[in-house]
Order: C-alpha cells, then sequence, then structure tokens
C-alpha cells in the first residue's frame, strides 16, 4: 500500500503534465470550444477564439513594441529572459468561475518595457495583440504600470508550453484570466483604451476580480 501510494505521488505530476498537454494540443485544433469545457488535474480549462494557433519557438518569437513610444523596439525571446525576472505568485481566476490556487508565474515586469521604450505625450492606455491574429485586450497605462502585472515567460516553475500562451503571454494578477492575452506579439501604447475581444461581446473593460464581471468571487491572494 505504502509503495503505491509512494508510486502514486511520484508519478502524478507526470502524468498531469501529460494529460495538460494533450488536452492543450486537442484544444489547438478543436473549433468547438468543447475541449474549453473538460476539467484536468492542473485545473486550467483551454480557450482559443482562432480555429488553430501555429506555435512559435525562441528562434522565431518575436515581440513588439511601440504606439506613442520614443524608441519603438523588438524582442526575442532570449532578450526577453535576459531581463530583470519577477516572479507573482497568486489564484488565477476565470471569470467562467474555475481558480487555480497559488501559481507561479515569471517574466518581465510590463513597466519595465514601457520605461525601455520611453512612454510619449498623450499616452493612455497599452493595447495588447497576439500572434493567433484574433485575440487583443488592453490595460490603462496606470493599469500596465502595476507591479503584478507581466510579460510571463513561466509558468509553475516550467518555460511557459504553447497551450498556456507561449512562449510569452501576458499576466495580470488581479484581473479576471480574459485579460492575460496568451501568444502576445505586441504591445502598442496608445492614446485611450480600446476594447480587447471579449469586451466587444460583453465582458467588462476593468475585470477586477471580485468586482466586476456580475461576479462576487474572491479577490485573487
Amino acid at each position: 500500500m505504502l509503495g503505491l501510494g509512494a508510486a502514486g505521488v511520484a508519478a502524478g505530476p507526470v502524468l498531469q503534465r501529460a494529460l495538460e498537454s494533450g488536452l492543450g494540443a486537442v484544444a489547438d485544433k478543436d473549433p468547438t470550444g468543447i475541449t474549453g469545457m473538460l476539467p484536468n488535474g492542473g485545473g486550467f480549462r483551454y480557450y482559443s477564439v482562432a480555429s488553430s494557433v501555429t506555435p512559435k519557438t525562441a528562434a522565431d518569437y518575436r515581440l513588439r513594441v511601440d504606439g506613442l513610444v520614443e524608441r519603438p523596439a523588438t524582442y526575442t525571446l532570449d532578450a526577453l529572459r535576459a531581463l530583470p525576472q519577477t516572479r507573482i505568485v497568486r489564484d488565477v481566476q476565470c471569470v467562467t468561475g474555475w481558480r487555480v490556487p497559488r501559481t507561479p508565474f515569471e517574466g518581465v515586469r510590463l513597466s519595465v518595457l514601457l520605461d525601455a521604450a520611453g512612454v510619449g505625450e498623450g499616452a493612455g492606455a497599452v493595447r495588447f495583440t497576439c500572434f493567433d491574429g484574433a485575440y487583443s485586450e488592453s490595460l490603462t497605462l496606470d493599469q500596465a504600470r502595476r507591479d503584478d502585472v507581466v510579460v510571463a515567460l513561466r509558468m509553475r516553475n516550467e518555460p511557459l508550453a504553447h497551450a498556456h500562451g507561449g512562449p510569452a503571454r501576458l499576466y495580470v494578477a488581479p484581473m479576471y484570466f480574459y485579460k492575460s492575452a496568451k501568444w502576445l506579439s505586441g504591445i502598442t501604447v496608445t492614446d485611450s483604451v480600446r476594447p480587447g475581444y471579449w469586451e466587444e461581446l460583453g465582458y467588462d473593460v476593468d475585470a477586477w476580480v471580485g468586482r466586476s464581471n456580475g461576479r462576487d468571487d474572491a479577490p485573487t491572494v
């Protein structure tokens, strides 16, 4: 009994990663969205608004920072990894109700990239675009400069997998997870907030957990 228990503990993380990888691969080619309803050992569901998303490798991934900035820039994955990294451990809360407690994310604070670009006069917001060709999001400039908003490169102590939005995604810790755009490819400083993909369909632009979207979830901690 003890031996079987120990084997289960040892094999559990491996089986969980395999299940997540399998579901992620299937969800990436599922235009019906049914796979997004399936639970898995890690607690995450897999959503994509595109029928399929071609993965990016470290060799071909690029992140562009432009718009109302003085110094537009394009970052490779290695360049992002070379910048100071911030680790955030918070609950992930989806607006549909599921929550994954104490999930570690690591990456570059968005404010670091904005400061490097030099935010120009008249700037008031930041727009995010993704290499799925469909998704977008926005934050006010003050929201984007928060210490708990990062361009995430790692999740749960591993490089960010494609199914979770890798190689890099936005992570907005205090807001519902739809604000944390996957497959991030563009950061554009704008004069005002432009509603993102789900906000055009009725979701709140300000997506603070427990204070928006008609829900009463406890704030992420």
